[in-house]
C-alpha cells in the first residue's frame, strides 16, 4: 500500500471513529511529558497538586484583598475615635426593633447603640449594648414620652414627667438631682459624654455626671429663660426663649465666634465636634467653629427652609419645613448621605447615625451600622487596619526576600563556580552570618537607631536587617547546584567557545538551578513575614500608628482584651496564618513538582 493510500486509510479510520462516538485511546502520560519542557512539566505537576493550588488561591485571595482594598479604602493611621472603643464585630448597631419600625414617636442614637420610645410609650433599645445597658433598662410599668442616648448611658422622660436613667452609673451619672425628680415640668433631656442634662419648661436647666466631662459654666442670669440645650464632648451650647445663642462655657475656642446677626431669632440649635449651627426664624442655617468636613457648606436647598437642626459627631442634618432631610459634614460611615425622604415630622443625628421618623412613625435610619471586624482601643475600624497593615507585612517580607536572594544568589553562584580559596572565603562569611543571632541584633539595632528614624527610615531599616540576615541558607544551596551544574557538558562547551565567566555563571548554568532558588525564596517569603510580625509585636519592627498584622497583635497581650475583645487579636491572626500557611504549600508543591520523586521518600 502506498502512502497516499496509507494516509486516506487512516483519514477513514478517524472518520469513522468519529462519527460512530469511538474515542481514541490516550496518550501514555509519561510519553507526553517527553515531548513537553521541563517548565511544562513542573506546571503540569503543580497544577495537579491540589493542596498546592488550594494555597496558591487562598495567598492570591488575601493578597489582592489586602492590596486592591487598601487602595480602595485608603486608611488615615491618625484617626482616633475614642467614642468607638473595643466595638465588637456586626452589623446591628440600627437594627431597629419591628415593633418599634413603622410605630415610632421619638429617637435617640448614641455612640454605640440607639434608644427609642413608640406612639404608645413603649421603651426600646438596639445596637452595641454593654451589660449594664441591657440589664438596668426600666421596666414597662410606666409610658415614657422621650429618651435621649449619650456615649454610654440613657435617659428617658414618663409621661408623668419623671427622669429615669440606665446604663454607665459612675462619676454621678446615677445621681439625678433632687430638683428635677421633683419637677413635674420637663421639656427636655440629653445624655451627653458622661453627663446628663435637663431643661424645664420654666426655662431652668439642670445638669449631673462628671464635671469634667463637659465644660459647663450656667451664669445665674440664664436660669428661667433656657428653652433647649445642645451639647458635644466638651462644650455645651443653651438657646435662650428670646431667640440668643449662648455657649455654656468660658474657654476661648472656635465655639465662642457666634454670628451677632442670628442673635435674637434662632429657633433651634446642633452642635457637632468641630461646629456649631442655628436655625433663625427666616429658615437660614448658620454655622461657626472649626470648617473642617466642609461643615460651613451649606446645602443650599436648605438655605430659607430650615425648620429644625440636629448634629453628630461630625455632621449635620436639617429637618426642612417640607419634610425633607438634608445631611452634610464628614461621610466616612454614610452618616452625611440623606436618602430622599418626604413628610419626615421628627429627626435626630446623633455620634454617627441618623435616624427620621414620617407623620404615621415609619422609621428611616442611614449611618455606621456597625463594623466588618470590631474596632481596637482607639476605636480604630480593624478591618481597615489589617488591609493596610496586610500590605505593609507583604511588602516588607518581599523586599526582604527580593535583597536576600539577590545576595544569596551571587555569593552561591560565585562560590560555587570558583571554589578554591574564594569558596572558602565565602562560605566562612556566610557561616559568620548564620552565626549571627538574629532577633537579639534586630532588637538593639532598632532600639539603638530606630528611635533615630522617620517611619519610612525604620521601615527601610527593618527591610535591609530581615534582606542582609537571611541569604545564607540560599547562597549554600546555590553553591551546591553549581558545583554540580559546572562539571555538565554544555559549560565544558561554553567554556570552549570563550563566554565570559560571569555570564556563564549567571545566564547558562543559573537558569538550569533558577527552581530551586524559587523553592527557597517562597518558603522564605512566608518565614520573612513570619519574623517581621514578631518584630512588631515584640515593639521593635513598624511601630503604632501604622500598622502591620505584628504590632496590631502587640495591644492583644492582656487577659482582659484575649477574654472580651477577642476580634482584636483573632482576625489579624488568622490573617498571617493563613498567608504562612498559603505561602508553605505553594512551596512544598513547587518542591515536589520541580522533583516528582520526592513524594516517594
Amino acid at each position: 500500500m502506498s502512502k497516499q493510500e496509507k494516509k486516506r486509510a487512516g483519514s477513514f479510520t478517524l472518520m469513522l471513529k468519529r462519527l460512530f462516538g469511538v474515542k481514541e485511546k490516550e496518550r501514555d502520560l509519561l510519553k507526553e511529558e517527553q515531548m513537553q519542557s521541563p517548565f511544562r512539566t513542573i506546571v503540569r505537576n503543580f497544577v495537579s497538586n491540589k493542596v498546592a493550588m488550594f494555597g496558591l488561591i487562598v495567598f492570591l485571595l488575601i493578597f489582592l484583598t489586602v492590596f486592591i482594598g487598601s487602595a480602595i479604602y485608603p486608611l488615615d493611621v491618625n484617626y482616633q475615635d475614642l467614642t468607638q472603643q473595643n466595638v465588637s464585630p456586626g452589623f446591628n448597631m440600627m437594627d431597629v426593633p419591628s415593633e418599634l419600625r413603622n410605630n415610632a414617636k421619638q429617637i435617640s442614637a448614641g455612640a454605640t447603640f440607639s434608644v427609642g420610645v413608640d406612639q404608645d410609650g413603649k421603651l426600646y433599645q438596639w445596637g452595641k449594648l454593654s451589660d449594664k445597658l441591657k440589664n438596668n433598662m426600666p421596666d414597662d410599668s410606666q409610658k415614657y414620652v422621650q429618651v435621649s442616648a449619650g456615649y454610654n448611658h440613657a435617659l428617658a422622660l414618663t409621661e408623668n414627667g419623671r427622669v429615669v436613667t440606665w446604663g454607665y452609673d459612675r462619676l454621678g451619672l446615677d445621681n439625678i438631682p433632687f430638683d428635677v425628680q421633683n419637677a413635674t415640668d420637663i421639656k427636655q433631656i440629653f445624655a451627653g459624654y458622661q453627663v446628663s442634662f435637663a431643661v424645664t419648661e420654666s426655662g431652668k436647666l439642670y445638669y449631673w455626671g462628671n464635671p469634667n466631662g463637659v465644660s459647663v459654666a450656667l451664669p445665674s442670669e440664664l436660669q428661667g429663660n433656657i428653652d433647649k440645650v445642645a451639647v458635644n464632648l466638651t462644650t455645651a451650647f443653651a438657646l435662650t426663649k428670646d431667640g440668643q445663642v449662648v455657649m455654656l462655657s468660658n474657654a476661648t475656642t472656635p465655639f465662642a465666634n457666634i454670628p451677632e446677626e442670628i442673635q435674637g431669632q434662632v429657633v433651634d440649635i446642633a452642635v457637632n465636634d468641630r461646629a456649631s449651627a442655628a436655625v433663625t426664624a427666616d429658615g437660614r442655617v448658620y454655622v461657626w467653629g472649626t470648617n473642617d468636613y466642609g461643615l460651613f457648606e451649606v446645602p443650599e436647598a436648605v438655605q430659607g427652609n430650615a425648620a429644625s437642626i440636629a448634629g453628630g459627631r461630625f455632621h449635620f442634618s436639617v429637618l426642612t419645613a417640607d419634610g425633607s432631610v438634608y445631611s452634610w459634614g464628614n461621610d466616612i460611615y454614610g452618616q452625611a448621605s440623606a436618602p430622599e425622604l418626604t413628610g419626615i415630622v421628627e429627626l435626630d443625628s446623633g455620634y454617627f447615625q441618623n435616624y427620621a421618623i414620617d407623620a404615621d412613625g415609619h422609621v428611616t435610619g442611614w449611618g455606621l451600622k456597625g463594623y466588618l471586624f470590631g474596632t481596637d482601643h482607639y476605636g480604630r475600624d480593624v478591618a481597615m487596619r489589617m488591609l493596610s497593615g496586610g500590605r505593609m507585612t507583604m511588602t516588607i517580607g518581599a523586599i526582604a526576600v527580593i535583597i536576600s536572594t539577590i545576595i544569596g544568589v551571587i555569593v552561591g553562584g560565585i562560590s560555587g563556580y570558583y571554589g578554591g580559596w574564594i569558596d572558602n572565603i565565602l562560605m566562612r562569611l556566610t557561616e559568620i552570618v548564620m552565626s549571627i543571632p538574629f532577633l537579639p541584633l534586630a532588637i538593639v539595632l532598632s532600639a539603638i537607631v530606630g528611635n533615630n528614624l522617620s517611619e519610612l527610615g525604620r521601615i527601610s531599616m527593618i527591610m535591609v536587617i530581615l534582606g542582609l540576615l537571611s541569604w545564607p541558607g540560599l547562597a549554600r544551596l546555590i553553591r551546591a547546584q553549581i558545583l554540580s551544574a559546572r562539571e555538565q557538558e554544555y559549560v565544558t562547551a561554553a567554556k570552549a567557545m570563550g563566554i565570559r565567566e560571569f555570564t556563564l555563571i549567571f545566564r547558562h548554568i543559573l537558569p538550569n538551578v533558577i527552581t530551586v532558588v524559587i523553592v527557597n525564596t517562597t518558603l522564605s517569603f512566608a518565614t520573612c513575614l513570619l519574623t517581621e510580625s514578631s518584630l512588631s509585636f515584640l515593639g521593635f519592627g513598624v511601630v503604632e500608628p501604622s500598622p502591620t498584622w505584628g504590632n496590631m497583635l502587640n495591644s492583644a497581650q492582656s487577659s482582659d482584651v484575649i477574654a472580651n475583645m477577642w476580634w482584636r487579636w483573632v482576625f489579624p491572626s488568622i490573617a498571617l496564618s493563613l498567608a504562612v500557611i498559603s505561602i508553605n504549600l505553594i512551596g512544598d508543591g513547587m518542591r515536589d513538582a520541580i522533583d516528582p520523586k520526592s513524594n516517594e521518600r
